[in-house]
């Protein structure tokens, strides 16, 4: 897979917002992205490090379902989604947002 497959975008919630400002001793901020449902936590490692020049250290990872929505007389489902919450170096941020 190409590294810039691998990520699709940055995930901007009220809690990832919150993940980028804190930071502790161990480690620097955390920030989410959506990622390719094919993607392991290698590639993703990866590509954040290409892409941005950062130095990660360590990725979690999360698969959400797909809600179930109606509309009208029909039942549909909604893909489900792959992200991954990365936590880099201490002394290290990303300008996303």
């Amino acid at each position: 897979m190409d590294v810039y497959h691998a990520i699709i975008r940055p995930v901007v919630t009220e809690k990832s917002t919150h993940q980028t400002q804190v930071s502790s001793s161990d480690h620097g901020p955390a920030y989410t992205f959506e990622v390719h449902p094919g993607a392991s936590k290698f590639q993703i490692r990866d590509a954040v490090e290409k892409i941005y020049g950062v130095n990660v250290v360590a990725v979690r990872t999360l698969v959400r379902g797909g809600k179930t929505r109606r509309f009208r007389f029909r039942e549909s489902r909604q893909s489900d989604t792959k992200r991954a919450v990365v936590v880099l170096a201490k002394d290290q941020h990303l300008d996303l947002f």
